[in-house]
């Protein structure tokens, strides 16, 4: 990620995919500089509609987080608070992560009052997600209630083994993703982790 740097401005770095290369981001007045290394995108905050926080796991990391700015042109910038260092490691700094978002987020409010801060993933999305989570647990817990009934203790036993692992990779997609209107600059810190104290 990213070592402590000389000048006070608020920043952040990351590498969100295992190849490729690292993004800058950093607070500079009014705007948020990205520097993609090859080049250097200004946006003005004032352009920011909406700021979307998402619970987004990854395949090797159940504690991904992202922030998604949505601008007035259409386009979106979306960073997260994992950073790849290898194609098998990945870095995490959720307390300078909390802090640039915190900053952005204020940042943001203050150059367009009327930016919506949203949370979790659009309804729709988030009504089919829940609705495949559910039916989904409801196969698994007919296919292990068949199993016992049939005498087939170990397919029943690995029918439990399998709803416990997907209650437990689906529910925190379900609940942390739940849509909801936040107040213009609010962060959620189970959307944002590494809040200090």
């Amino acid at each position: 990620m990213d070592e402590e740097q000389d000048d006070t401005l608020p920043s952040w770095r990351q590498r969100p995919k295992p190849v490729g290369y690292e993004i800058g981001y950093k607070l500079v007045g009014d705007t948020l500089e990205i520097d993609r290394t090859r080049r250097v995108d200004s946006v003005r905050l004032s352009a920011v509609e909406q700021v979307r926080f998402l619970y987004a796991p990854g395949n090797i990391s159940s504690k991904g987080y992202k922030t998604q700015l949505r601008l007035s042109d259409g386009r979106t910038v979306t960073f997260g608070n994992l950073s790849w260092r290898s194609l098998t490691d990945l870095d995490r700094d959720d307390a300078r992560y909390h802090r640039f978002v915190t900053a952005l987020a204020a940042a943001i409010a203050r150059a367009n009052p009327r930016a919506r801060f949203v949370a979790g993933r659009p309804k729709p999305l988030w009504l089919g997600l829940a609705v495949v989570g559910a039916l989904s647990m409801l196969m698994l817990a007919v296919f292990t209630l068949r199993a016992f009934q049939q005498g087939a203790t170990n397919a029943g036993l690995l029918g439990i083994l399998l709803i416990a692992a997907s209650f437990w990779q689906v529910w925190p997609l379900v609940n942390l993703n739940r849509p909801r209107e936040l107040a213009t600059g609010e962060v959620p810190d189970t959307l944002v982790p590494g809040r200090a104290g």
